[in-house]
């Protein structure tokens, strides 16, 4: 059989216990489905054909469910014999999506939901590659984080970024059956699956489970350390009504709490109520395992994964409101100084921006944009990287904002609160412009550069140099189809040296 390649999304997907358990067995099946099915050789799964050459296996579990005592622990591998006693010879169904996911507030690693992101069209366009969406345990369900944790007896700390990596290990000896090649995974995401994608290039994971990356809008959220979220922690129980005794007891009655207790605990510590510290969110740590150090400061010492690298950002995007600086960086980086503060604001003065202009730059380069600099940097020095500047701003917009490449590359997605979305109608030019990003997507996924399927008529993306060119991505001129508006263009001095200022606070930005 020939194998295809693989993407593995890790975009910020929200997890639901029973998200994970068996679809329902079937056993009539007419002719046109059983060409649908494929023998992993401890379940048969029947798929969904969306289109003549696209199947989708929706559900397919990669992991025991986390219940019980194993909520807020490391992910067990998925028990196979479980599976085929529970099948019991017939086919699995997995034709249909799972139910809605319980939902955080809006924010990275605490929403979302893989339908607003169907991946059905890119393999209709280029059906050489094999794409895997992986749903992780989010918020305090992934990210609980206290000092005891760090015993294994009483949990595990990061255990939704190891829901990531057991699901890599999963696609690494599984999907072969699905006709994918274990030895071409390429792993990408957007916003918190940005992320996810740059600290599995830093991460010990033990064993080699992708061979390249795409990192969209890397959200530089800071890792604190487990001690940092311990007054988060401490509002949690106290909120769930596990407040009493040592913290291994107060996880032990988390464990038995109900799914909504946490949820209002957890969404209630990104309000008013939460005032102990700045570190107000479940997020990823430093736990001196998988994770051992700052992402940025691993990068910059070359200690990373070398792969072939696509990383990239929006023109105008910020995770910041408001119009203080000063304000939104120690709203954002806890443990960001006053002196590193203001080294940012000599970095770039009102002179050189105007108000808001200067709060959306300082903001927005911190918090994502200069991961493109960084990464596309160092890895380009170790393998090769290309990066982009996203530059079409969704309909009615005034700016391109953070993840607006989505609304092109997902039917028009515009994603809601509690996992829902609304997908709008594009136009011939906008179509034309989302089978552009596709092609040049899914050409590095196939052989590792943008243009060996690239279409006829977008441009060649050159390899990134500080020196060299970066790729814009934007749409053609007026209403076409045949006619690229993408170009090249070479990130500035004045670019990279706010990006090297950037690089060189991690220590206080934490990450």
């Amino acid at each position: 059989m020939l194998l295809s390649a693989v993407l593995v999304a890790l975009a910020s997907y929200a997890y639901r216990d029973t998200l994970l358990a068996l679809a329902s067995p079937s056993a009539i099946l007419d002719a046109s489905q059983a060409a649908d099915i494929v023998d992993t050789g401890y379940a048969r799964y029947l798929g969904n054909r969306s289109f003549p050459n696209t199947v989708a296996f929706l559900g397919v579990p990669y992991a025991e469910p986390p219940l019980g005592e194993r909520r807020f622990r490391a992910p067990l591998p998925l028990d196979k014999a479980r599976i085929a006693r529970e099948a019991r010879g017939k086919v699995v169904d997995v034709t249909k999506n799972p139910a809605f996911c319980i939902q955080g507030t809006t924010g990275g690693y605490v929403f979302g939901n893989p339908v607003n992101w169907p991946f059905d069209h890119w393999i209709n366009q280029s059906p050489n590659v094999v794409i895997v969406s992986v749903y992780y345990r989010l918020s305090s369900f992934g990210f609980l984080a206290s000092p005891a944790m760090r015993d294994p007896a009483v949990g595990d700390l990061n255990a939704g970024f190891l829901d990531q990596i057991q699901a890599l290990k999963w696609v690494k000896e599984n999907i072969a059956s699905f006709g994918g090649n274990p030895d071409m995974v390429t792993i990408n995401g957007e916003s918190a699956g940005g992320s996810s994608t740059e600290l599995h290039l830093v991460a010990n994971e033990g064993e080699k489970l992708f061979n390249a990356a795409i990192a969209q809008s890397v959200y530089r959220t800071p890792l604190p350390t487990p001690e940092q979220q311990e007054p988060l922690f401490n509002f949690y129980a106290n909120h769930a009504g596990c407040g009493t005794g040592s913290a291994a007891d107060q996880i032990a009655c988390l464990r038995k709490a109900s799914v909504s207790a946490l949820a209002m605990a957890q969404d209630a510590a990104v309000t008013s109520a939460f005032t102990a510290s700045g570190y107000n969110t479940f997020h990823p740590v430093i736990d001196g395992k998988t994770l051992t150090d700052f992402p940025t400061k691993s990068i910059l010492a070359g200690n990373f994964a070398k792969v072939p690298l696509i990383v990239g950002a929006t023109t105008n995007e910020t995770l910041s409101g408001g119009s203080s600086v000063s304000g939104a960086l120690k709203g954002f980086f806890p443990s960001i100084t006053d002196s590193d503060v203001n080294a940012l604001l000599d970095a770039y003065p009102l002179s050189e921006f105007s108000s808001s202009l200067q709060f959306q730059t300082i903001t927005g380069d911190a918090e994502l944009r200069c991961a493109r600099s960084i990464l596309g940097t160092e890895f380009g020095k170790a393998q090769k990287s290309w990066t982009y500047r996203y530059n079409q701003p969704t309909p009615g917009a005034n700016a391109v904002f953070h993840a607006a490449e989505n609304f092109m590359m997902f039917k028009g997605t515009s994603t809601g609160f509690n996992g829902t979305t609304t997908f709008n109608a594009l136009t011939p030019t906008q179509n034309a412009f989302a089978q552009e990003l596709i092609a040049y997507w899914l050409s590095f996924v196939r052989t590792h550069d943008p243009n060996t399927f690239k279409l006829s008529r977008s441009p060649t993306w050159q390899p990134f140099t500080t020196k060299n060119s970066r790729i814009v991505l934007q749409e053609g001129p007026g209403d076409t189809t045949t006619v690229s508006g993408s170009f090249l263009e070479t990130q500035g001095t004045e670019e990279t040296d706010r990006c090297n200022l950037i690089a060189s606070q991690v220590l206080s930005q934490q990450n």
